[in-house]
């Protein structure tokens, strides 16, 4: 049985937002057909390198070739996002975003201010309650963990806890994948160097962060640079705190040149959920909806975990015998996460105020 909350046969304004609710699997190809007519589907902030988005992104054109895909900054981050549909709300042109796939804690804000829409995907009951907003605002897509991804070239011995960040060796080497006052991933960095000294989960590990990050850059080992795979080969940013997924396909994009470690912190080793929500403005909602059918079909799961990503239904689908013997060899060995930590979205809001706030008057560093 499908069940979609939000209606899909009519593409008029007023009524795109009426709920109902599709209970055949004719609907669905109701949903493609609809999707089809729209021809577009706008998304924002999909680096093809991030979590196997190039493929996935590719999955979808080749199963559904009448819908372009207009890609949006790859390189923003999730309040960037969150901007973009505040920014376009009253514009139906191609700056407008249709999807967008966020940090957890933006979701809830993004639904309170009235910002995304409800819709659930057919394969809603094989996600986890806790990674999905109950009345289906958002979804919770995939998650991995802060890990550091080290050029070998130039560091010969890789930092193993977020402690040695801090050594004399290390100068001038230290960077975020994002700018912590708007990137998720830039933000929990920070958190989990906060969690790592020891302080309480929340507001406390936002604020301690913050202050091993003013000691990283008064030591001059922090870079105020945005760190890609790219700026890590040439040597401007060796060391690159970043989702383990990043890494590790950023690890596999390099072939070597230079070498790299991939190092899952003993300490702070903090799991981030990203989530999946569709734009209450949308100028192509039924394209949004067939695209998440697809992100959480078995096919889209399995996609984002070639990209090293742990998709929200990898339980569901290692259950079902659905997940390739080859994929799974190639993750990294389940002990590195088992002292990971799933922030609440309490402590993920908490220690997000307290980091975006307060960076440019604790750390001084500006991070572009």
């Amino acid at each position: 049985m499908f069940k979609f909350t939000g209606k899909v046969l009519s593409l008029s304004a007023a009524t795109l937002m009426v709920s109902s609710v599709i209970s055949s699997a004719a609907s669905l190809d109701d949903l493609v057909k609809a999707a089809k007519a729209e021809g577009q589907l706008t998304t924002i902030a999909l680096p093809h390198d991030w979590c196997g988005y190039g493929d996935v992104i590719a999955g979808f054109k080749a199963k559904y070739p009448e819908i372009t895909i207009n890609e949006l900054n790859p390189d923003a981050g999730s309040g960037d996002e969150v901007e973009a549909i505040k920014a376009n709300k009253d514009n139906k042109g191609p700056q407008a975003p249709d999807v967008i796939d966020v940090g957890l804690s933006f979701g809830p804000s993004a639904k309170k201010d009235g910002l995304i829409q409800p819709y659930k995907v057919s394969t809603w009951d094989s996600i986890p309650d806790s990674a999905k907003d109950a009345e289906g605002y958002w979804t919770g897509d995939y998650y991995g963990v802060l890990s550091f991804q080290v050029n070998k070239d130039i560091v010969k011995e890789a930092p193993t806890d977020w402690a040695d960040l801090l050594k004399p060796e290390f100068a001038n080497t230290v960077a975020l994948a994002g700018d912590p006052r708007a990137s998720n991933q830039a933000i929990q960095g920070v958190y989990a160097a906060g969690l790592s000294s020891g302080a309480a989960a929340g507001e406390a590990a936002g604020t301690a962060g913050l202050d091993f990050f003013k000691k990283l850059n008064a030591a001059g080992n922090f870079v105020p640079v945005i760190g890609k795979a790219a700026t890590l080969a040439q040597g401007q940013t060796p060391i690159l705190i970043t989702w383990d997924y990043n890494a590790l396909a950023g690890r596999d994009t390099l072939k070597g040149n230079p070498p790299v470690d991939v190092v899952v912190p003993k300490t702070g080793v903090v799991a981030g959920v990203y989530v999946q929500a569709i734009s209450a403005y949308a100028p192509h909602p039924n394209a949004a909806k067939l695209w998440l059918e697809y992100l959480y079909s078995d096919e889209g799961q399995v996609g984002w975990l070639k990209g090293y990503c742990h998709p929200i239904r990898f339980n569901d689908l290692a259950k079902n015998g659905k997940i390739p013997a080859d994929v799974l060899a190639k993750l990294p060995p389940a002990e590195s996460y088992a002292a990971a930590v799933f922030p609440t979205l309490d402590e993920q809001a908490k220690s997000k105020e307290a980091i975006t706030k307060n960076w440019d008057a604790v750390v001084g560093a500006n991070v572009k």
